[in-house]
């Protein structure tokens, strides 16, 4: 289980390969490999949207993340995740968020991304702001899936 908390842009493609690489222990172990990015849109509630800045605290928001990655492998059989968020100042189209989740069979990885994604949106201590073209306030509830 692998949580990393970035000030900067990353390449969620580079980092998966380089996750994998990385994971000798994994090689022929895995069938399915579920993905999701979640990248920022320009709108949000009908607003135009021109960037963001997300901040968070770095040792709750790890504990938080690491927490949500022990419970998926307690509830399906997965041999690992990777979760990689995002802070900082943030433009539309940018990388916010990679989960990948390995596993033996497909029926495994699929609901446990899910749930990866669902309990990061719901739990983990993300302060949103967004900037548009009438000034910058904070988001108080994340947009439903």
């Amino acid at each position: 289980m692998n949580v990393v908390l970035r000030g900067e842009a990353f390449d969620p493609w580079q980092e998966l390969q380089t996750f994998q690489q990385g994971k000798p222990e994994l090689a022929g172990k895995f069938g399915a490999t579920s993905i999701f990015i979640g990248t920022m849109r320009d709108f949000n509630e009908g607003k135009d949207v021109q960037g963001m800045t997300l901040e968070h605290y770095p040792a709750m928001t790890q504990k938080h993340l690491e927490g949500i990655s022990s419970e998926a492998k307690q509830r399906w059989d997965i041999l690992d995740t990777l979760i990689i968020h995002r802070y900082g100042d943030i433009q539309p189209s940018d990388p916010i968020v990679l989960l990948a989740v390995w596993s033996a069979h497909r029926n495994e990885s699929f609901p446990a991304c899910r749930y990866l994604i669902e309990e990061l949106k719901n739990r983990a201590p993300f302060w949103k702001q967004e900037q548009t073209e009438k000034g910058s306030h904070w988001v108080e509830h994340n947009t439903p899936g």
